[in-house]
């Protein structure tokens, strides 16, 4: 009886050390990190999401801005943050896919550097115009600047060498026109610069575009993707404008430094999947303009993958060389 007592007290011991440690695992503060500057699209996903995770977590979830090079500064941030989830990377498919391929050393590598925690949505890129500019469709817009500019133009991007980068290019080949990218540092101040009629047009992400697009700021004319956006059916897709080839979508994703432990990612990825499940949560991202749908680590890798795989040869067809 009394070494039946000493193991059951050995074994209730052992297990408190295990929930002390265990909890002690779980780190104080869970720190957000955005590449963009605040304001921009991103940036507001971050802020509905963090808010949520506090509570599914039990932990503070803060939003960290480390805007720059679209999302590179973030990225590498990421790379040397401790592997013990108090450091996580909320980004879509430019830093995580498109960066590596146009940049001969972008300071990380994703495949080894980082691991998936889950995606949470997909999102259009699209074409938008300023208020100043009276084009109300693409066909208007496209004769709009053969007239005035004698068939150049500029068009704003949210961020060098970026998908919405090389779209420009192949919508000037689409309507033979010489559109001339111009980089920002994030879609913040790019709609700054189209809300001040500083620049005519811009090509990005539906969420950058949709809150100024509904009070009648600036007008978006098509966007990329099979089909029209839901918050957007009175916007035509560029495939039927015969733009066709463009229908895989951009995600968004959370991501960790590689060799955060499993057990950990899946607590993530559990309470990220709770959180968009939450109907005023599912109500304001899609209002955002984003199409809200859980993807597992594994399916998030093979969704960047693919994604990857096709910009590549988009980016190779453009003559554009890695930096």
């Amino acid at each position: 009886m009394i070494f039946a007592f000493k193991r059951r007290t050995l074994g209730l011991a052992a297990a408190g050390l295990l929930f002390g440690s265990l909890a002690a695992a779980q780190p104080a503060t869970i720190k957000l990190m955005v590449g963009f500057p605040p304001g921009g699209g991103t940036d507001a996903i971050a802020r509905v999401l963090a808010d949520k995770l506090k509570d599914q977590l039990g932990t503070n979830v803060i939003v960290e801005n480390k805007a720059g090079a679209g999302g590179q500064i973030a990225a590498q941030a990421l790379k040397a943050a401790p592997a013990d989830g108090s450091v996580l990377f909320l980004s879509h498919d430019h830093t995580i896919s498109i960066l590596p391929l146009v940049m001969k050393n972008p300071g990380f590598d994703p495949a080894h550097d980082f691991v998936p925690v889950a995606g949470f949505a997909s999102f259009a890129n699209g074409l938008a115009l300023s208020g100043g500019t009276p084009a109300k469709t693409v066909n208007e817009y496209v004769a709009w600047v053969r007239e005035q500019g004698k068939g150049k133009g500029t068009v704003g991007v949210p961020a060098p060498a970026s998908t919405p980068e090389f779209f420009v290019k192949v919508i000037g080949e689409k309507y033979k026109l010489d559109l001339q990218p111009v980089p920002y540092r994030g879609s913040a101040p790019m709609m700054g610069d189209m809300l001040g009629n500083q620049i005519a047009a811009g090509v990005g992400s539906v969420p950058d575009f949709i809150e100024n697009h509904k009070a009648g700021k600036i007008r978006m004319v098509a966007v990329i993707g099979a089909k029209r956006q839901a918050t957007l059916p009175d916007v035509p897709t560029f495939d039927e404008l015969g733009l066709k080839g463009f229908d895989d979508l951009p995600y968004y994703g959370i991501f960790a430094p590689h060799g955060t432990p499993k057990a950990t990612l899946d607590r993530y990825s559990d309470a990220l999947a709770k959180v968009i499940a939450l109907p005023d949560v599912r109500e304001r991202l899609t209002a955002m303009g984003l199409t809200v749908g859980h993807m597992t680590s594994q399916q998030l890798a093979a969704r960047e993958r693919a994604y990857a795989k096709t910009w590549a040869k988009i980016i190779k067809d453009s003559g554009f060389q890695a930096q």
